[in-house]
């Protein structure tokens, strides 16, 4: 072989060893893409998986929230009724050994007109003497109930309540029942409703999301699941079986485990894993728990995780093409050219850095007045829960005086206090808005029992000041979209307004009433008294105006009012009356309105 061959075959050596190292670059650095895109899908996939799973959290927070407040209405509804049926005359005459026949027909028109599954009269051994449902096979008339629990509580003279299937109807309810007591004092029965809650299964069914009610036994009494209806969620003691027992809670049912297992925030129930809230707000130990499944928020991260590896892909290529296109202009490029292009580099570096440097002062800037806007805020808020929470401690404190004045504390004087504390609880609630930018969620509220629970919360600055109260409010309900909690705060604000105002009156007079107008649903609170003078409600509105002396109000009460009626789409105006004293009127769109958007 000759001396050129041989150099030749040499060169075409190291060409072929180059391609080949060449190959080999390309392909580690293409293994290397691979797997970066791998780890970036993987990072997007369990990142998505953190926020959409906190999302639907946030949401099924909500959820539960609304359930919770429903079942808590429903418990409520009816808890003052057995103590004002225990003051009726034709029950304590019957419970005192008088006849029943009158007594059986009254209380079924009052079950029919309250939607009640049954209401009847026990003599002091359980024997049940008068019933609202006398005349059906399944009638309690005759039965003996000494058994059960709230009739041993009423029986000990306190109010009794209790959830368990029915020994007579064979179907669940809860039960509620107070002390008769007779012309000399003693307890001479016990008068007790039931009330039918599968309405609230129903509604949870209907929704299509899994909600269970579980007593402090660990029993399920509720559920949207039938399947899982009297099961427990741990294993009962013997104790609590002699007690469940004993009582006929839950007769005929063997109370097997739940297939179900909790693992903090998460739960697993025959199978399948699914986000697990709780709320044990709820009284007699009752839990209620929310379940979401968790498939939406992984089908969400998997899109993510997809869409990472087409923008990788994309990105990858355009690199590639950039790339390519570097090199070919790199070799077309002059020397001038790659000097001129270097300097254009620094100033872009410098214009930068000095875009980056006017940044971070602009976002000190912003920091600095973000804090001073929540400071004012928090102080403006701050003021508002002290007025607010200063209206309910003074009814506990009007309460508890009257109580040690009559040497008696009752069950409605107990009922009426924790219904204040439910009061200052909603109140000091309202401190997550400043932390949170949604609002409280809307149902549908009505305006007549908002007005009767605020009647009830001035009741004894009424009593105190001698007011006479004039209610006009129609039967039908004036169902409005809004927050029950947040329209009883106007409502009381403007009521205790109206009775200071005409407390120094000879006869002070206080006039509520309320109605529809179209689509609008509107209630009115008119006094007596001193009326507006020159001021207008604008003035009235503003924080800290006030027009009682010092000491006795912080001016916060219309302020926070017209916020609230603001909130609402309502509006509210004020005027002197002809006769005398102020007139204060709020307008609300009606549900039916706010709900399809006719009315701003």
């Amino acid at each position: 072989m000759s001396l050129v061959s041989m150099q030749w075959s040499f060169f075409i050596d190291i060409d072929a060893s180059s391609r080949l190292i060449i190959r080999a670059m390309r392909y580690r650095s293409t293994l290397l893409a691979v797997f970066i895109t791998a780890l970036l899908a993987f990072l997007a996939f369990q990142g998505a998986l953190v926020y959409f799973g906190s999302e639907e959290r946030e949401k099924a927070a909500g959820r539960l929230s609304l359930y919770l407040g429903t079942v808590t209405a429903e418990l409520e509804r009816f808890a003052h009724l057995t103590f004002v049926l225990a003051e009726d005359p034709f029950v304590i005459a019957a419970a005192s050994g008088g006849e029943t026949e009158q007594l059986n027909a009254r209380l079924k028109a009052f079950a029919a007109e309250a939607g009640l599954d049954a209401i009847y009269l026990m003599e002091t051994d359980g024997l049940t003497i008068a019933a609202s449902n006398f005349d059906v096979p399944s009638s309690f008339l005759g039965q003996n109930y000494g058994f059960r629990q709230y009739f041993r509580d009423a029986m000990e003279g306190r109010q009794g309540r209790f959830y368990a299937i029915g020994a007579t109807t064979g179907l669940p309810g809860y039960f509620i029942a107070d002390p008769v007591r007779g012309p000399d004092g003693g307890i001479a029965g016990v008068i007790a409703i039931k009330l039918d809650l599968s309405k609230l299964e129903e509604s949870w069914r209907r929704s299509g999301e899994e909600v269970l009610l579980v007593n402090a036994d660990g029993v399920v009494m509720l559920a949207s699941d039938s399947d899982w209806r009297y099961r427990v969620l741990s294993a009962l003691t013997e104790a609590q079986r002699t007690q469940i027992e004993a009582s006929r809670q839950f007769s005929g049912q063997a109370l097997e485990a739940l297939d179900w297992s909790n693992d903090g925030g998460n739960a697993r129930i025959g199978g399948s894993e699914r986000i697990h809230l709780t709320s044990a707000d709820l009284p007699h130990g009752w839990v209620l728990h929310y379940l979401v499944k968790r498939d939406q928020a992984v089908t969400r991260s998997w899109l993510s995780a997809a869409f990472v590896v087409v923008v990788a892909g994309l990105v990858f290529i355009a690199l590639q093409v950039q790339r390519a296109r570097r090199v070919g202009a790199a070799l077309a490029r002059s020397e001038l050219e790659e000097a001129a292009l270097r300097q254009a580099n620094e100033r872009l570096a410098v214009e930068i850095e000095d875009r980056r440097t006017a940044e971070r002062q602009l976002k000190r800037a912003q920091g600095e007045l973000e804090r001073a806007s929540r400071l004012a805020a928090l102080g403006q808020l701050a003021a508002s829960v002290t007025h607010e929470l200063g209206q309910p401690i003074a009814a506990m404190r009007n309460h508890l005086t009257a109580a040690e004045i009559g040497a008696t504390a009752g069950v409605g004087l107990i009922g009426k206090i924790a219904a204040l504390v439910d009061r200052m609880e909603g109140t000091t609630r309202q401190l997550k808005f400043f932390a949170r930018s949604e609002a409280e969620p809307f149902g549908d509220a009505d305006l007549g029992d908002a007005m009767r629970a605020s009647l009830a919360l001035v009741e004894p600055n009424v009593q105190a000041t001698g007011v006479t109260v004039m209610v006009e409010l129609p039967d039908t309900p004036l169902v409005v979209r809004g927050n029950q909690l947040r329209i009883e705060q106007v409502m009381t604000n403007l009521l205790r307004n109206a009775i200071d105002a005409s407390e120094d009156r000879a006869h002070p007079e206080l006039h509520v009433s309320a109605g529809t107008d179209g689509d609008l649903v509107w209630f009115e609170v008119r006094d007596n008294g001193h009326g507006l003078g020159d001021s207008t409600l604008a003035d009235l509105a503003e924080p800290f105006v006030t027009t009682r002396e010092s000491g006795r109000g912080m001016g916060l009460g219309l302020a926070i009012a017209a916020g609230i009626v603001l909130d609402h789409g309502g509006v509210m105006t004020a005027e002197n009356a002809e006769s005398g004293g102020a007139s204060f009127r709020v307008c609300l769109p009606a549900a039916r309105a706010a709900a399809s958007g006719e009315v701003a």
